[in-house]
């Protein structure tokens, strides 16, 4: 397999899976190549993501590793033997790569859950919110730019997946740019909370003891937990996230935040009247 020059989020996250497993079986970089029996080159390029690794080395690292969890092996193999060319792939060279490793990210992921505070989350933005969210960037974008980044996003909401959002009335009611953008994005907001994948929840101001207001995350459920991934704004791009303890951690801020918002049907009546204000 050849060396890739910039491995995707994918293909790292099963780089750090091995080495995760290396590093729990008590072994050096140095005695897995031996066992292996290749070049700690090579063994230092599988950890770094730039290169990729075949089933049966794997499989055979995993023995090593004295990893017993053969549904996790699998997950792994999986991941390695993916080839997909994803449609994001046409935006290589156009984009910043975390856009191009959210959408995979998304396209791979058994389910999404996300919390929104200031923002209504991309996948359910309109092409002109999401014009108005890239266009207050700074430095500015070019106009070129921006439409490329209203494209991606839109073509980010072509996958169902299912997908369990909770918005503050904070992101609902800040105009990211005029009443009709804002009237528009409340209706497509009614339009999601009617299908069948989405479950829409809002967070109203006027509730007490809320203090999940530094939540706002993306979590992307992988094929076993342990393989899932938070995914968080930062002020240079995207961060991800895939300790166990930082994910143990946010699945309960989640849940903490959906406690605390209306059920579905409540939200969908607030996201109407709101709508009405306009």
């Amino acid at each position: 397999m050849g060396t890739r020059r910039e491995p995707t989020a994918r293909q790292l996250r099963l780089a750090t899976e091995l080495r995760r497993l290396r590093d729990a079986a008590g072994l050096t970089a140095r005695e897995a190549a031996k066992l292996l029996g290749v070049s700690n080159v090579q063994i230092s390029q599988i950890e770094a993501g730039l290169s990729g690794v075949s089933e049966q080395r794997l499989r055979r690292l995993a023995s090593h590793y004295a990893c017993t969890d053969d549904e996790f092996v699998d997950a792994l193999v999986a991941i390695a033997a993916d080839r997909t060319r994803g449609w994001w792939e046409e935006y290589r060279g156009l984009l910043p790569t975390p856009f191009l490793d959210l959408a995979e990210l998304e396209q791979s992921a058994a389910f999404l859950r996300d919390v929104a505070i200031l923002f209504v989350p991309g996948r359910l933005q309109t092409a002109d919110y999401a014009r108005a969210v890239f266009s207050a960037r700074l430095p500015k974008l070019t106009d070129d730019e921006i439409e490329v980044r209203v494209r991606h996003r839109m073509q980010r909401q072509e996958r169902t997946v299912p997908h369990e959002v909770v918005i503050h009335e904070a992101a609902l009611r800040i105009m990211v740019s005029n009443r009709a953008t804002s009237s528009a994005q409340l209706a497509r907001l009614l339009e999601f909370s009617e299908a069948d994948h989405i479950v829409l929840r809002v967070v109203p101001f006027d509730l007490e003891d809320f203090a999940g207001a530094s939540s706002a995350m993306t979590y992307a459920g992988g094929p076993l937990p342990k393989l899932d991934t938070v995914v968080r704004d930062a002020p240079h791009g995207s961060v991800f996230i895939d300790s166990e303890a930082q994910l143990n951690t946010y699945r309960t801020s989640f849940r903490r935040v959906e406690a605390s918002s209306f059920d579905a049907d409540r939200s969908r009546e607030f996201i109407w009247k709101l709508a009405q204000e306009l």
